[in-house]
């Protein structure tokens, strides 16, 4: 097949007629060659006779003479010799030939020629440009009508049919996104067993969009649909559809549907479709170009689908608050499904997934690998059993152990290490004060997520970091939660302050997010006393004008100015909490250098160990904008869950309490 389509490119073509031609060129023009002198020499030779062959050229006025035996011809000596006469002399020089055969002085008539240019190589030369364009003419039409015409297939979709022969992914093969495999469970039954639906007079979803951060699976759970329904499955990029003619992508949404309602029941599926589906009318100056013209297709091929067609299609897209709100609505998109980053046991069921066909070591523990990366995607925790089995194989091991996962998920949090930065002993000090800082003060806080490992080792484009990791994953946060993380994160700038009486740079992530933080506090999360929950700031649904362009102030310069004053107060507020820490645990602070600065890294148990006798400190700036509303002095409802493991408890204790007295009393008599 690969070989049929080589020969059938007309450059192949043209480059074989080249070669053939010049080939023939050099066969009929090649010959032995000729010792070049003047028509005086060639004609004396002529009188002189002992010649073998004459040949006469008129056309290319050159006379040509084979000698019996060599002769000197000035310093060289040849027996082959060429003159080039003018054409005046041209009857001269055949009469001389002639003369010098009659008299004999050309040895043998059957060796004798007297000749002029070849006929054929004549014809070649003149013929040989005509035919190289016949030739090309003839391979062009061959590709118009063999192959079929390419302006024609121009507009023809070009999705990728995935058959029986292809490789199957099946729902087993997706973990973490129960709900959403269980959503498209309903998608798949439909499609094998139609009857069942249509007799209640329920109607199939006619879109399922798939939407989530990117790693998330999206893709995945479209190939897992593929395997699993057993009907023909079309899948295609958003980015496909577009091309610089208008009208392409219109026709080439047609083809799609086309085809899959010829085959129905069918599966379609567009992948990346915030490509080809984005908000209508949106950027500067709008219009109706080619994107538009293809989404306008795309929502009538979608509005137009026979409720019994049994066509479906899927889209995948991480941005769907730029689609257009027409293919969001119920009739074309009925069911959004969001992918989103698993959770603790969908963690644990991806490595697990990941984790097939690989040696690992008896001690580990996937389990806690799952709970030592929270927020990570499918693809990120994919990565990290990669990763991990890349090290093993470069240090020539035979298992992937718990350092190489340690190792894999730094890489995938901060990058690879930088063992060729080269720090000073103060530079490398200062790094070390500043990771203490954050991780003591993280240790101190209440509200703070245990401190899991603290290091000087430079990763990416950070010196060194420390990693703080919650017990449980967590969707909400308390303000005390988020004046603890402020102060965590101020906690390094502190320790420089404290220690070298000046700040450093390297403390400039940490007061980006922290400012961040604060302002979200302020002006999102209505946690502010002074300026009440009210959500300051609008953001326009117009990411194609830059984000910076979406968002408008809608409040006064002088709510501008309490804003930034409360911004202020919540980081100083932090801020000396940090300080504060950082000075009652003074001596803690430098035994945390010390080790750091000895081992380059300290886990959670030398932290432990170290901070032995550091207190958690109590909540900081209780919340108090509540006004007039007063807070209930009751406390929370108890669950029938809580009242039990109460019970239980109070059981367990009065248990204790009945031992510890049996004992006193039986040691009295004694």
């Amino acid at each position: 097949m690969e070989r049929t389509r080589f020969f059938r490119r007309p450059v192949v073509w043209i480059i074989l007629v080249i070669i053939g031609a010049i080939a023939l060129s050099s066969f009929f023009t090649s010959g032995p060659s000729y010792h070049k002198v003047d028509t005086s020499v060639a004609l004396d030779q002529l009188n002189q006779g002992d010649i073998k062959k004459v040949v006469v050229q008129d056309k290319e006025q050159t006379l040509r003479i084979d000698l019996n035996n060599p002769k000197k011809f000035g310093e060289t000596e040849a027996t082959r010799i060429e003159a080039q006469y003018p054409y005046q002399v041209g009857d001269q020089v055949w009469n001389k030939v002639l003369e010098a055969k009659a008299a004999g002085k050309i040895s043998g008539d059957a060796n004798t020629e007297v000749s002029s240019d070849s006929v054929f190589l004549t014809l070649l030369v003149n013929l040989l440009p005509i035919a190289v364009l016949v030739i090309l003419l003839l391979l062009f039409m061959s590709q118009m009508q063999g192959g079929g015409s390419r302006v024609l297939n121009f507009g023809k979709s070009k999705a990728k049919v995935i058959t029986k022969d292809t490789p199957k992914t099946t729902f087993a093969d997706v973990a973490g996104s129960e709900e959403a495999v269980e959503e498209l469970q309903e998608i798949k039954d439909f499609l094998q067993n139609p009857a069942k639906y249509q007799a209640l007079g329920a109607k199939i979803p006619k879109g399922v969009l798939l939407f989530g951060p990117p790693g998330t699976g999206k893709t995945l759970l479209a190939r897992a649909v593929a395997g699993e329904a057993g009907v023909p499955f079309y899948s295609i990029s958003g980015s496909d559809f577009v091309e610089m003619f208008v009208g392409v992508g219109a026709s080439r949404v047609r083809d799609l549907f086309e085809q899959a309602k010829s085959n129905a029941p069918a599966i379609v599926f567009v992948d990346e479709i915030d490509a080809v589906g984005r908000h209508r009318g949106a950027g500067m100056g709008g219009g109706h170009d080619e994107r538009e013209q293809t989404l306008n297709q795309l929502l009538v091929e979608m509005d137009g689908f026979d409720t019994k067609g049994g066509v479906i299609l899927i889209a995948a897209t991480n941005r769907p608050d730029i689609l257009d709100p027409a293919l969001l609505r119920p009739g074309r998109f009925d069911r959004q499904i969001a992918v989103d980053t698993p959770d603790m046991e969908g963690r644990k069921a991806i490595l697990r997934v990941h984790a097939k066909g690989k040696p690992f070591a008896p001690d580990v523990d996937l389990d806690s690998v799952a709970r030592r990366t929270p927020g990570f995607t499918g693809a990120d925790l994919a990565n990290v059993i990669n990763e991990s089995a890349l090290l093993t194989a470069r240090h020539d091991k035979r298992a992937i152990s718990n350092d190489y996962l340690e190792e894999s998920i730094d890489r995938v949090i901060a990058g690879p290490q930088r063992r060729t930065r080269v720090m000073s002993d103060h530079e490398k000090k200062i790094t070390a004060y500043h990771e203490g800082g954050h991780a003591l003060v993280a240790w101190a806080l209440p509200h703070s997520a245990p401190v899991h490992k603290v290091t000087i080792l430079s990763r990416g484009r950070s010196l060194g970091h420390t990693l703080v990791l919650p017990t449980e994953d967590k969707y909400t946060q308390t303000r005390a939660e988020m004046i603890d993380t402020l102060a965590y994160a101020l906690g390094g700038r502190a320790a420089e302050e404290l220690v070298f009486h000046e700040p450093t740079t390297g403390a400039g992530n940490d007061i980006e997010k922290a400012s961040a933080l604060a302002r979200a506090m302020i002006t999102q999360y209505g946690m502010s006393s002074k300026l009440g929950a009210v959500k300051y700031g609008t953001s326009g649904d117009e990411p194609f004008l830059g984000r910076t362009m979406g968002h408008e102030r809608d409040y006064s310069d002088a709510v501008a100015a309490e804003i930034d004053a409360e911004v202020r107060a919540l980081i100083e507020l932090a801020h000396d909490e940090a300080w504060e820490i950082l000075v009652e645990y003074r001596d803690v602070l430098d035994s945390i250098v010390l080790e750091l600065m000895e081992k380059e890294t300290i886990s959670q148990a030398d932290m432990a160990r170290i901070c032995a006798r550091v207190v958690k400190r109590p909540p900081m700036a209780p919340y108090n904008g509540f006004g007039k509303r007063q807070p209930s002095t009751e406390p929370p409802v108890l669950t029938p869950a809580e009242k039990e493991s109460l019970t239980v408890q109070a059981a367990a204790d009065g248990a204790e309490a009945t031992v510890g007295g049996s004992s006193t009393n039986s040691d009295g008599p004694r």
